[in-house]
């Protein structure tokens, strides 16, 4: 059964307690870290550290999950290799702690001095490393179709240089279709097979507006964009995809979006309605 979860990147100043009742009030099932009150890195934080066998239970006690813990490993990127195995080692002990399998990575690399094929192979590399600490092999290390990997044939590369199980995809469903210009149907059949987790955003390409990113587009609530959804998530319906749908509400990056108060009831109604095939 399809699971619906919202990231902490969409809710910058709720703590602990208001972000279990409020996940719980408007309908969600689990809640995705990205930061916590404003900081970034969750390694700095007692509430995922010393004390994170409390929080851990406040989430189960609001009859929540964590569907996953996104990370700031980059694996393709060489000089960071140290820097992203450490990370790992304490990003598995937090997954473990709130019982979770899910780790968002980043592939990364620099294009301009590298090609895909260089950099699949410092990926692989880097996950080699990752996969050697105690417990990685129970997780699921999930790199995101993001940055240089946003298109599918690239994507496909570098699944195929790492092909061991606990390696996969994370599917940001519209943004293969905005950034990388790329059909639905096509990116699914060149990484559906590895793909474990989601990300739903919706966004419409407006240049004038005060709100655009740089490339002429701004975030709008899920089904009022321009962005593909609700083909994707027939898409994954229809191939018996099971895994977690993720509302990536950017506002710790975007100020200016909607407060989750607003959004996130707005976006439990509409991805209900589509999962039930409504």
């Amino acid at each position: 059964m399809n699971k619906i979860s919202f990231m902490t990147l969409g809710c910058p100043t709720w703590d602990i307690d208001t972000i279990c009742a409020r996940g719980k009030e408007y309908g969600f099932d689990g809640i995705d870290f990205r930061g916590y009150l404003g900081v970034i890195d969750l390694s700095t934080l007692p509430e995922f550290t010393t004390s994170v066998a409390e929080t851990s239970q406040k989430i189960q006690d609001a009859g929540l999950e964590v569907s996953g813990i996104s990370t700031n490993i980059r694996v393709c990127v060489k000089e960071a290799l140290e820097k992203s195995v450490e990370e790992a080692r304490y990003s598995i002990e937090m997954a473990k702690a709130f019982g979770t399998s899910n780790l968002r990575i980043f592939g990364g690399g620099d294009l301009e001095q590298y090609s895909h094929e260089e950099l699949a192979k410092v990926g692989s590399e880097c996950v080699s490393r990752i996969l050697e600490l105690d417990g990685a092999h129970d997780l699921n290390w999930l790199f995101e179709t993001h940055d240089s990997w946003v298109r599918g044939e690239h994507a496909r590369l570098l699944l195929e240089s790492i092909p061991d199980p606990a390696f996969g995809a994370l599917w940001d469903m519209g943004h293969t279709w905005r950034v990388g210009r790329e059909e639905t149907a096509v990116t699914w059949a060149a990484i559906g097979d590895r793909v474990k987790y989601t990300h739903v955003k919706d966004a419409i390409y407006d240049p004038d507006s005060p709100l655009a990113m740089k490339d002429g587009w701004h975030y709008v609530a899920p089904g009022t964009g321009e962005l593909p959804l609700a083909e994707s998530i027939t898409l994954l319906k229809e191939s018996g995809y099971d895994g977690w749908y993720l509302f990536e509400h950017e506002k710790h990056w975007h100020p200016n979006l909607p407060e989750p108060e607003e959004i996130f009831p707005q976006f439990v109604r509409w991805i209900q309605s589509l999962l039930a095939g409504g």
